[in-house]
């Protein structure tokens, strides 16, 4: 008895199987890294898209079959028979899951998935029912089974491998192919034999069945795929939360956007509020901000430059930085702007930090530059003057090594200070370390002096306290200095007594000398003070009046740039 199969149902049972082959390799893909019920979900997924793909197939081309005679379908044989395809592929694709695969396993597994589609093509075979007896042709059952067996080892070698999208469609062209021939090589198996009983022709035409089992299908397969690209599109938001970096994209046809959960967390933005209008954020209250990324998007969404900005969050000290491109079409049409936002707080603060570092780095070069230049003329000063009253080079050197020490312990406060401050105990304690304590007397509060004005009061004190060792209390064993001071007034101004005891009488000197001069000029220049001197039988006395820090700068700018005040 003679049959053939219609054209189009062969190309119909064709697409089909290369669907099914495409859907169950992508899904297969999303097996790679889950674990429990998740893998067990995925795999079970995959091996329904594969094995009710071919099994699809084979009703889709069996309805295409036309023995000369009606043909109906036993329901248990037809039901069993998918049940085999989907049980058989679950069963392979679950053994070529593993991580760690012998040599053999492929192969193995595979047999047993070919074993079950062909064992699925016979039981589907044996569910025909016709007007005629059903007979195989042993030789070329063989080589359909062969085919189903080396048909799903390629497809379980494909799966294994990471796969590209066209790879993909190539490797699931191929093998619809073979699953395609492995069973029109089974019906060329088949051989009829006509019988007596007759049977009504019925039911619905072949052509109306055969559709409507491929939409099914198509339908089943394309919501498969579907679930594929939603959870590949949740993974890469996964992955990007993880990273601490948020996901966000524009449809560009009526400029409605989403953000995802670490996004809004991202922006402040809760989880229960609207998106709000596109170019008008409600987490960005800063006009200039508002408009660069009004700018930015309106470029980003022509297409002439990638999205790429950074504003604070409203209300918070938060930064962020949204990045983003156009998402085109193979074709090239522009079809949403997607892209990321992460925070970069920490990376503005880095910044901030290293402008004010910069920004005080240069300002302390120029007071160093500025603080050399006075102590060389200082320097300069002190020479000149001391070499104007000295009778001879050894009195020259001993007077001006003497006065540059004092010079020199002060610079060693205030580099000990960072150059910022000095206490006047701590001045006063420098210059008369080197005389017994018994002689040295010191009474007062804590008083800070600024650097240069530091710089002034050392050299007094050393100036007082060598005319003292040379002509006053400090010449004689039981001559005593006391220096006793009072906190600093309203004004900021203290008052220094010096008195000196045990020693010679004390009397005017007959000239001016440098030491006078020094006293006095420091006093009146960088202290803002005064000097109030009484020589006396009992020894010298002298009432200090002075500003420890009357040069104090008072340039917003600066006091920024140190970190004392906040920037105006």
């Amino acid at each position: 008895m003679h049959h053939h199969n219609g054209v189009t149902f062969l190309l119909l049972a064709y697409a089909v199987a290369v669907l099914a082959g495409w859907t169950a390799l992508d899904l297969f893909q999303r097996v790679r890294g889950r674990e429990g019920r998740d893998r067990a979900l995925w795999l079970g997924a995959a091996a329904f898209a594969m094995g009710g793909g071919v099994w699809a197939m084979h009703f889709i081309a069996m309805l295409g079959f036309d023995p000369g005679a009606p043909v109906h379908y036993d329901p248990l044989l037809t039901i069993a028979s998918f049940g085999l395809a989907v049980a058989g592929t679950a069963a392979a694709f679950t053994a070529a899951a593993r991580q760690q695969l012998g040599p053999g396993r492929i192969p193995l597994a595979g047999t047993v998935m070919g074993l079950a589609i062909a064992s699925m093509h016979y039981v589907g075979m044996a569910a025909m029912e016709t007007t005629a007896t059903v007979g195989w042709h042993a030789g070329q059952v063989g080589v359909s089974v062969a085919i189903a067996i080396g048909a799903s080892i390629t497809a379980l070698w494909a799966a294994r491998r990471e796969t590209s999208l066209p790879w993909r469609t190539v490797a699931a062209a191929i093998l619809g192919l073979a699953v395609v021939g492995m069973h029109y090589t089974g019906m060329a198996a088949l051989e009829l034999r006509t019988v007596e009983v007759a049977m009504e022709a019925g039911g619905a035409s072949p052509l109306a069945i055969a559709i409507s089992i491929a939409a099914v299908t198509a339908g089943i397969l394309f919501i498969a795929l579907a679930a594929s690209m939603a959870d590949a599109r949740a993974g890469l938001v996964q992955v990007l939360a993880a990273a601490g970096v948020g996901y966000w994209e524009v449809n560009l046809k009526d400029r409605s956007f989403v953000l995802s959960p670490r996004a809004r967390e991202l922006i402040c933005h809760p989880a229960d509020r609207p998106d709000g209008d596109l170019m008008n954020p409600v987490w960005l209250a800063d006009a200039n901000h508002v408009a660069a990324r009004a700018v930015a998007l309106e470029a980003a969404i022509a297409g002439e430059a990638d999205y790429d900005v950074e504003y604070p969050i409203v209300g918070t000290d938060r930064w962020v930085q949204s990045r983003g491109s156009l998402v085109r079409s193979r074709s090239g049409r522009p079809l949403k702007l997607a892209g990321v936002v992460s925070d970069i707080t920490d990376r503005r603060r880095a910044f901030e930090a290293l402008e004010t570092s910069e920004r005080r780095q240069k300002l302390l070069i120029n007071e160093l530059n500025h603080r050399v230049k006075n102590t060389l003329a200082t320097i300069q000063s002190i020479a000149t003057l001391t070499a104007r009253r000295s009778g001879s080079v050894e009195e020259f050197s001993r007077l001006f090594e003497a006065r540059l020490m004092a010079l020199s312990d002060t610079h060693n406060l205030l580099t000990a200070s960072g150059w910022e401050q000095a206490t006047l105990s701590d001045l006063l304690a420098k210059e008369f370390r080197p005389y017994a304590p018994e002689q040295v007397r010191l009474e007062g509060p804590d008083v800070t002096f600024e650097a240069p004005q530091a710089l002034a009061m050392g050299m007094v004190i050393h100036e007082m306290a060598t005319n003292a060792a040379k002509h006053g209390a400090l010449s004689h064993p039981e001559g005593c200095v006391t220096a006793s001071w009072s906190e600093p007034g309203d004004d900021g101004r203290i008052t220094l007594d010096w008195a000196e005891t045990g020693g010679p009488p004390a009397s005017p000197p007959r000239q001016r000398g440098f030491g006078s001069r020094l006293i006095a000029t420091s006093l009146k220049g960088d202290l803002n003070g005064s000097a109030d001197m009484d020589y006396s039988d009992t020894g010298l006395r002298a009432r200090l009046s002075l500003d420890p820090a009357p040069g104090r700068r008072a340039d917003p700018a600066i006091d920024a740039a140190l970190g004392t005040v906040p920037a105006p």
